[in-house]
C-alpha cells in the first residue's frame, strides 16, 4: 500500500508538472513549435536510456531507484519554483529540464513495473496490477485538472505543490521493504539487450506487447481531440477537457471491475476481444457528431484498453523471472513510449492527408484488423487460458 500511495502521489505530481511546464513554455514563447520541443526533449533521452535503466533495475534495489527518481523530480520542481520566483525561467531552462525529466522517466518506468511482483503473492498479482492501474488513472484524471486550477494562482503554486507530492512519494518508497535478489550478470551489451531476446523467444510476451503497440499506434485519437472539439463537435475548451478525461475515466472504472472480478479463464481471447472493442469504439468516436456519443465512445476505449494493459502487464510479470524483470519491463516501456509518440504522429499525418474523421476511422479499423491478425500470428497467445 505504501508503494501504491507513492506511485499515486508521484504520477499526480508528474501530471501537474507536465501541464504547468507546457503552459509556462507557451507563456514565455507563444510558440507551438516550442511546445512540441518539450515533448521531444523528454522522449529522445527516455528512448536512449531505457535499456541501460532496465539493466540497473535488475542489479540495484528497485525501490531505491524509484525513490531516487521521485527526489530528482522534486529537485526539478524546486528549481522551477526558484526560477519562476527569481525571474530566470527561460525557454532554454525549460528545455534542459525536459531532458532531465526524460532521463528520470527512463529509470522510473522499469523499476516501478518490476517492483510490483516482489511485493505481492503471484495469485494476487492481477488484482494488484488492476489496483495500481486504478490509482494511476485517478492521478491522470485529477493531476492535470488540479494543475490547471492551481495555475490560476501562478506557475509557482503548481511547482510547489508538485514538490510536496514528490517528496511524499520519495519518502513513502524508502519505507517499502522487499527481498531484493540482484542479477549476478556483468554489464555488457549482451545482458543489456537480454530483455529483447527474452521477449522475442517467448511468443506470448511478444504477441501481447506488440498487440498493444499496434493498437495504440493505429487507434489513438488523443492528438486530434482539439480538432474534434472545435470543428466537428462545435464545442469549447471545457468539452475538450471532458474528452481528454473520458478514456481515463473508463480505464478507472474497468480497473475497479477487474479488482472485483479478475480474469481467470480464456485470457488470450478476452485480450484480443478487448483490443477489437477498442478499435470499434474508436470508429464510433471518429464518426460521431454528438458530444455525448463521443464521450461514451472514448469511455469505452479507455475501459477496453485497460483490460489490455492489466492483462499484458500481468502476463509479462508472471512469465518473466525476477532477475530479468527490469530489462523486460524496459522493453515494454520502449514499446509503450513508441506507440504513444508515433501514434500521435500517425494521427496528425493521416489527418493532414485524409482529414481527421478518415484518420480516426481508418485507425480504428486497422486496430480491429490487428486483433484478427494476431489470432493467426500468435496462436499461443490466443489460446492462453489462464494468467499463470
Amino acid at each position: 500500500m505504501r508503494f501504491w500511495l507513492a506511485r499515486l502521489a508521484g504520477v499526480m505530481a508528474n501530471q501537474m508538472l507536465m501541464v504547468a511546464v507546457a503552459w509556462h513554455m507557451y507563456d514565455i514563447t507563444s510558440s507551438a513549435w516550442d511546445l512540441g520541443l518539450v515533448g521531444l526533449f523528454q522522449f529522445v533521452p527516455a528512448l536512449l536510456m531505457t535499456l541501460p535503466a532496465g539493466h540497473l533495475a535488475d542489479r540495484l534495489h528497485r525501490g531505491r531507484i524509484f525513490a531516487a527518481c521521485m527526489l530528482l523530480q522534486a529537485g526539478v520542481a524546486l528549481l522551477l519554483v526558484l526560477a519562476t520566483h527569481g525571474g530566470f525561467a527561460t525557454r532554454e531552462l525549460i528545455l534542459a529540464i525536459s531532458v532531465v525529466l526524460g532521463v528520470v522517466r527512463a529509470f522510473q518506468m522499469p523499476a516501478q513495473q518490476a517492483l510490483t511482483p516482489s511485493l505481492v503473492a503471484p495469485q494476487l498479482l492481477q488484482g494488484a496490477i488492476a489496483l495500481s492501474s486504478s490509482g494511476m488513472q485517478f492521478a491522470i484524471i485529477c493531476g492535470p485538472a488540479l494543475g490547471g486550477l492551481l495555475y490560476v494562482r501562478g506557475a509557482t503554486t503548481v511547482y510547489a505543490s508538485a514538490l510536496v507530492l514528490l517528496l511524499l512519494a520519495g519518502g513513502l518508497t524508502f519505507l517499502v521493504r522487499y527481498q531484493h535478489r540482484p542479477s549476478s550478470l556483468a554489464a555488457n551489451w549482451g545482458t543489456v539487450l537480454a530483455g529483447f531476446s527474452f521477449v522475442w523467444h517467448r511468443k506470448v510476451l511478444l504477441g501481447a506487447i506488440s498487440l498493444d503497440l499496434f493498437a495504440v499506434l493505429l487507434g489513438g485519437a488523443t492528438a486530434l481531440l482539439p480538432i474534434y472539439a472545435r470543428d466537428i463537435l462545435h464545442t469549447g475548451p471545457v468539452a475538450l477537457g471532458l474528452l481528454r478525461s473520458a478514456p481515463a475515466a473508463g480505464a478507472l472504472l474497468m480497473s475497479l471491475l477487474l479488482m472485483r472480478w479478475p480474469l481467470h479463464r480464456r485470457v488470450g481471447h478476452r485480450l484480443l476481444a478487448a483490443v477489437a472493442v477498442f478499435g470499434l469504439a474508436t470508429v464510433v468516436f471518429g464518426l460521431s457528431e454528438h458530444l455525448w456519443l463521443s464521450l461514451l465512445a472514448l469511455l469505452i476505449t479507455g475501459a477496453a484498453d485497460n483490460i489490455s494493459v492489466v492483462t499484458r502487464l500481468t502476463l509479462v510479470q508472471m512469465e518473466t523471472p525476477d532477475e530479468m524483470r527490469g530489462r523486460v519491463s524496459a522493453v515494454n516501456s520502449i514499446f509503450i513510449g513508441a506507440s504513444n509518440q508515433l501514434g500521435e504522429f500517425e494521427s496528425g499525418a493521416t489527418a493532414a492527408w485524409f482529414g481527421p474523421v478518415a484518420s480516426v476511422v481508418m485507425g480504428g479499423i486497422g486496430t480491429v484488423l490487428v486483433a484478427v491478425a494476431w489470432l493467426r500470428l500468435f496462436p499461443t497467445l490466443a489460446r492462453r487460458d489462464r494468467m499463470v
